[in-house]
C-alpha cells in the first residue's frame, strides 16, 4: 500500500509509477531529506534522477533556500573550478571581473552536482574540501571562504569501478555516499512501462493535438520485452516519435519494433547479460560520431591555420609597401600608358592595326592619333588604372583585384576613395 505522502510527493514532481524499486527510492528521499547530509544518488542515464535531488531539498530545512543544478560533464575541465568555486579578477586569460561560483550562490541552500563521476581529480580535493570544513578557495585567490551547502550528487557510473581504477577518489565517494540511493532501470519497472507510454501518448496528442497512439497486444508485448538502454528518457522520445510520424494511430507489434533499435538483440529474456566484448548500438553510434567531430576540428584548425598564414603575408606586404597600390600594379599602370623622352606627356602613337592590349612597352610611329591626356601624379595614375582595370573587368571586383595584384579590401577602400562605384 503506497502512503498518501508517497502519492503525493509523486503527483507534485510528475513521477509516474508503482514499481517496488520506484517507491523505495522515493521513500529513502523522504527519510533522508531532514538529514542534513549528503546524499549519492545512482543510477542508469535516462532513470529519472534528477527528480530526487528536488524531493530532498524540498522536503528539508533549506527549501526556503537556493537550489542550483549543476551538469558536471557539460563544463569543460578548464574551467570548471571557476565553475563550481569562482575566480579574482585577472586570475586566467579573460577573468576580466571576479566572479562568485556556485557553492557561493547556494550558500544556506543545496547544490545538485549531476555525473559527479565526471569531475577532474583536481575539483574531487577541492570538493572533498567543501564536504569536510564547509571551505573553499576561488580561483586565483588565497583567502579561505565559508559555505554552508547540502550537497546531492549523482552519476551513471559504477563508482566502485571508477575508484578502482584511479578516476575518482576513494575518500570522496566514501563521503558522498553516506546515504545511497538507487534508481532502478526501466527494465526493472515492467508494471511501469505501459503508464508511462500511456502518460506520454496523452502529452504529445495534447501539445500536436494529435489523436492518441493505442496499442495493440503484440505491441504492448514488444514494448514489455524490450530492454530499455536509455530508460524512461528513451521510452519518451519513442512515444514522440510515433505520435508525430504515425497516421494510424492504432500501432502494432511490427510497425512499433522499427522504432526500438536492436530490438531482437536486447529483448528480454533472452538476452539478460551483454557481452563487454560487443559493442551496443549506443557505443558504436557515440564512436561515429566523436569520430566525425575529430574530423571536423581538425580540418577547421587546418583552415584556420591557412588563414592565418595568408593574413601574415597580407601584413607583410602592406608594411613593405605602405603606398596604395603594390609595386607590380603602378609597374603595369606605367606599361599600360607608355612615355617615351621625344613625344609629349599628353600623346602617345599606337598601331591601329594593332590591338591595344598587344601593344604594351611598344611605340610604332605609324598613323600617329592624339589620346586624351594621361595623369601626371601617382593618385591621378592610380585612379587611372584602377578604373581601367575595372572596365576590362566588368566592374568585377575579385578579378580586378587579381589582375592588379592587390588584396579585394584595398580594392574596395580605393574604389570609395576615388569615387569609382
Amino acid at each position: 500500500m503506497i502512503s498518501a505522502e508517497i502519492q503525493q510527493t509523486k503527483q507534485r514532481f510528475g513521477i509516474i509509477g508503482n514499481a517496488p524499486g520506484l517507491i523505495r527510492a522515493i521513500t529513502r528521499a523522504l527519510q533522508i531529506a531532514p538529514i542534513d547530509l549528503a546524499v549519492l544518488i545512482t543510477g542508469e542515464s535516462g532513470a529519472g534522477k534528477e527528480f530526487f535531488p528536488q524531493i530532498i531539498h524540498a522536503n528539508s530545512s533549506r527549501k526556503h533556500g537556493k537550489y542550483i543544478a549543476v551538469n558536471c560533464g557539460a563544463i569543460p575541465e578548464g574551467t570548471i573550478d571557476s565553475e563550481l568555486f569562482g575566480h579574482e579578477k585577472g586570475a586566467f586569460t579573460g577573468a576580466l571581473s571576479a566572479r562568485k561560483g556556485y557553492f557561493e550562490e547556494a550558500d544556506g541552500g543545496t547544490i545538485f552536482l549531476d555525473e559527479v563521476g565526471e569531475l577532474p581529480l583536481t575539483t574531487q580535493a577541492r570538493l572533498l574540501r567543501v564536504l569536510e570544513s564547509g571551505e573553499f578557495l576561488k580561483v586565483g585567490s588565497s583567502t579561505v571562504l565559508k559555505t554552508n551547502v547540502r550537497i546531492v550528487a549523482a552519476t551513471n557510473l559504477d563508482m566502485v569501478k571508477a575508484v578502482s581504477e584511479g578516476k575518482f577518489r576513494e575518500d570522496l565517494y566514501y563521503r558522498l555516499s553516506t546515504i545511497h540511493i538507487e534508481i532502478p532501470p526501466l527494465r526493472e519497472r515492467a508494471e511501469d512501462i505501459l503508464l508511462l507510454f500511456r502518460k506520454f501518448s496523452t502529452d504529445f496528442a495534447e501539445r500536436y493535438r494529435m489523436p492518441v497512439i493505442q496499442l495493440t497486444d503484440d505491441a504492448r508485448n514488444v514494448l514489455l520485452n524490450y530492454r530499455w538502454p536509455g530508460n524512461v528518457r528513451q521510452l519518451k522520445n519513442i512515444t514522440e516519435q510515433i505520435s508525430i510520424f504515425e497516421t494510424n494511430r492504432d500501432v502494432d507489434g511490427a510497425t512499433l519494433q522499427n522504432y526500438l533499435p536492436q530490438y531482437n538483440i536486447e529483448k528480454l529474456p533472452a538476452r539478460t547479460v551483454s557481452n563487454e566484448h560487443e559493442p551496443s548500438f549506443f557505443e558504436k553510434e557515440r564512436k561515429m560520431l566523436y569520430k566525425t567531430l575529430f574530423e571536423m576540428q581538425k580540418e577547421l584548425a587546418d583552415l584556420h591555420a591557412k588563414i592565418e598564414e595568408l593574413t601574415q603575408k597580407e601584413k607583410q606586404i602592406e608594411s613593405t609597401y605602405p603606398t596604395t597600390v603594390q609595386p607590380v600594379a603602378v609597374a603595369k599602370s606605367m606599361a599600360l600608358t607608355p612615355i617615351t623622352p621625344t613625344v609629349p606627356v599628353h600623346v602617345a602613337t599606337i598601331n591601329r592595326a594593332t590591338p591595344i592590349e598587344n601593344t604594351v612597352g611598344e611605340v610604332i610611329p605609324n598613323e600617329p592619333e592624339y589620346i586624351e591626356e594621361q595623369p601626371t601624379t601617382l593618385e591621378d595614375t592610380e585612379k587611372e588604372t584602377i578604373k581601367k582595370a575595372l572596365q576590362r573587368n566588368h566592374g568585377k571586383r575579385k578579378k580586378t583585384a587579381e589582375e592588379l595584384k592587390i588584396s579585394e579590401r584595398t580594392l574596395y577602400r580605393k574604389i570609395k576613395e576615388y569615387n569609382l562605384e
